[in-house]
């Protein structure tokens, strides 16, 4: 009998060797390395052989309508504005965030509307999607077929059948094609059965919108070799806080349109409900005169969209040798060099308080444009002064204590603007103040300007 040759992969880069290592000479991951079979020539994955010719790109037909758009705002927002017709998009999350499930009422919300859809999962049966199914939605679509096979020849050999207008394959790393030796989730196999589905998406003649669901590893990133990643058009990620209602899609990738979008779900019983006006999530709600120590209001932007944002602080005595310096939603290092700038430039004596600082609702605080709000919300609590809740403060903040501006700046102030604020205080620049009906416009040079103003 002819011995099989064999290689060995890694799991996590691609790297291929001839022997075993215990750590990938590549990535440095240890035991990453898979034996696989190393087929005879002829007998590999070939991809279609397809006649190709060229065009002048000045020839080629662009449709305005090549995207379709769901009814679940956040999510077409995520896409750029709806899905391309001809693409292949990943999903990734923690366990239970909510891929499956978003995916289903994607699914479902498009075949209300006539198309077709084939959801194939290669983890659950299909009394368990249709069980899902019927809990978070008040009708099915007769238009949405399920397959339960983890045999991707079986999946293919469906689409061909049915011809759907969308497939959904749950999870990418569970399927295997027969032709192929390895288990499944090898970077072979993956890679394979991705090819196969990227044929399907791109075919001129018929194409379709394709979704992959891919597993996380245990350090949040998606499962599988980076060529997965490249190979399609979008890579979507779910992000929760653990037992937290609130999910965040953002896409770290997308052809079609911005990377680093946003999207805003809850999570509930009936599945994930789009939240359409995050704003009202991440600020308390108080009536003028109701204000309270410790709160001040920025505008932040989540890819392209200006969010209202409250921050909270709480500065308490402190008896040990080293005051504590609290926050889950912004980096240590951030918070004590504001904290610094507010003892130096603004003679506020923080030594001996604790800080603790957090956003309402939990969302991290990942530009400079807060740093203004942060300082203010600390000065705010430690001198027990309430602000305004008509009031934002929208600036970045130099070690000079000078005021900074900030990218975007008259976006946010228009989002201000239109959700009724009456004042923003900002750094010096040069901005038409006729573009804003009720909003005033202050403008500071340094932070101990801003905290003047807000005494008066």
């Amino acid at each position: 009998m002819k011995k099989k040759k064999t290689k060995f992969l890694c799991r996590n880069c691609g790297y291929e060797s001839t022997g075993f290592f215990g750590k990938c000479p590549s990535c440095g991951e240890w035991n990453t390395l898979e034996e696989v079979e190393i087929l005879p020539e002829g007998t590999s994955s070939k991809r279609a052989k397809k006649t190709v010719t060229s065009k002048k790109l000045i020839d080629v037909k662009s449709s305005s309508s090549f995207r379709v758009k769901t009814n679940i705002e956040e999510f077409n927002r995520v896409m750029g504005g709806g899905i391309v017709k001809d693409s292949i998009s990943i999903i990734t999350a923690k366990p239970g965030a909510g891929k499956s499930t978003l995916l289903l009422q994607v699914a479902n919300d498009l075949a209300k509307t006539g198309h077709k859809i084939l959801y194939a999962s290669g983890e659950e049966s299909e009394n368990q999607i249709k069980n899902r199914a019927n809990r978070i939605e008040d009708e099915i679509s007769e238009n949405i077929y399920v397959c339960s096979s983890n045999v991707m020849d079986d999946v293919l050999e469906e689409i061909r059948k049915i011809d759907p207008d969308m497939v959904i394959v749950d999870s990418i790393q569970t399927f295997t094609l027969r032709e192929l030796q390895s288990r499944a989730g090898t970077p072979t196999q993956v890679m394979e059965c991705a090819y196969k589905l990227v044929d399907i998406a791109k075919d001129q003649e018929r194409p379709r919108m394709v979704f992959l669901v891919g597993q996380m590893t245990k350090e949040d990133e998606l499962a599988g070799v980076r060529s997965l990643e490249h190979l399609v058009d979008t890579v979507l990620l779910i992000e929760n806080e653990s037992n937290e209602e609130l999910r965040y899609l953002l896409t770290t990738k997308n052809r079609y349109g911005s990377t680093g979008e946003m999207g805003f779900f809850i999570m509930t019983e009936r599945g994930l409900l789009s939240l359409d006006n995050p704003s009202e999530y991440f600020m308390t709600q108080r009536k003028r005169g109701e204000e309270l120590p410790g709160s001040a209001l920025s505008v932040i932007r989540e890819g392209t969209r200006p969010i209202i944002l409250e921050i909270e602080a709480l500065c308490s005595q402190n008896f040990l040798p080293y005051p504590s310096r609290i926050s889950e939603n912004m980096r240590k290092e951030q918070l004590n060099t504001l904290i610094s700038i507010l003892e130096q430039r603004a003679n506020l004596r923080l030594m001996d308080k604790n800080v603790v600082v957090k956003t309402t609702g939990g969302i991290k605080l990942k530009e400079t444009a807060s740093n203004l709000a942060v300082i203010m919300s600390i000065y705010s609590a430690a001198k027990n002064i309430a602000i305004d809740t008509a009031t934002v403060f929208i600036a970045d903040v130099g070690l000079t204590g000078e005021l900074k501006s900030v990218p975007s700046l008259e976006l946010r102030l228009k989002e201000a603007d239109r959700l009724g604020f009456k004042r923003a205080f900002v750094a010096p620049v040069n901005i038409n103040k006729k573009h804003f009906d009720n909003l005033e416009i202050i403008q500071c040079n340094k932070v101990s300007d801003v905290m003047e103003k807000i005494m008066q």
